[in-house]
C-alpha cells in the first residue's frame, strides 16, 4: 500500500536475492532461506534511475557487487557500487533490478526504470502508485 507522507509518495516493496532463488528453484536451498526483506516505506524517485538501497540491506541481502558507476546527486557527483540483481515486488507485480548502492539513512529509492519494468506511475494527485492507465491499469511490455 503506497502512502504520501510532505509530498512524497512512499510504498511497500519487496527485496529478493534472485541467486538464492535459483537455489530454491533447483532444489538446492530451503524456500525460507532465501534472502529478502520487506520494505514498508521505499520511496517512489523519478528521478532516480535504478533501485537503491542503503548499504545495510544490501549486505542484508548478501549481493555482490558488480562494478562501480559514477553518480550525480544532490552531493554532487560520486562513486556508487553497482550490485548484482534482485526480484523486485511492487503491489504483486514483480521484475529483476540491478542495485545502487546509497549510503545508510537514506530510504530504498524507486528509481524510473523499476518504475518502467513494473508499468506503474505516479499519480500525483492522489500522490500513489497506480497501473498505468495507457494500458488500463494492466501491467503490460511495450514491444515498440
Amino acid at each position: 500500500m503506497e502512502t504520501a507522507t510532505m509530498g512524497r509518495v512512499l510504498t511497500e516493496a519487496t527485496i529478493e536475492n534472485l541467486k538464492d532463488l535459483w537455489d530454491v528453484a533447483r532444489g538446492l536451498r530451503p524456500a525460507d532461506q532465501a534472502r529478502r526483506v520487506i520494505v514498508p516505506d521505499a520511496l517512489v524517485d523519478t528521478g532516480a534511475t535504478l533501485l537503491s538501497m542503503p548499504t545495510s540491506l544490501i549486505r542484508q541481502l548478501g549481493l555482490l557487487q558488480t562494478s562501480t558507476k559514477c553518480v550525480t546527486s544532490s552531493a554532487g557527483m560520486t562513486q556508487a557500487g553497482l550490485y548484482e540483481a534482485v526480484r523486485l515486488t511492487i503491489q504483486g507485480r514483480n521484475c529483476t533490478m540491478d542495485v545502487l548502492e546509497v549510503p545508510d539513512g537514506v530510504p530504498v529509492l524507486i528509481g524510473q526504470l523499476p518504475l518502467e519494468h513494473l508499468d506503474l506511475v505516479v499519480d500525483l494527485r492522489n500522490r500513489q502508485l497506480t497501473g498505468n492507465p495507457a494500458h488500463g491499469g494492466e501491467h503490460m511490455y511495450e514491444l515498440y
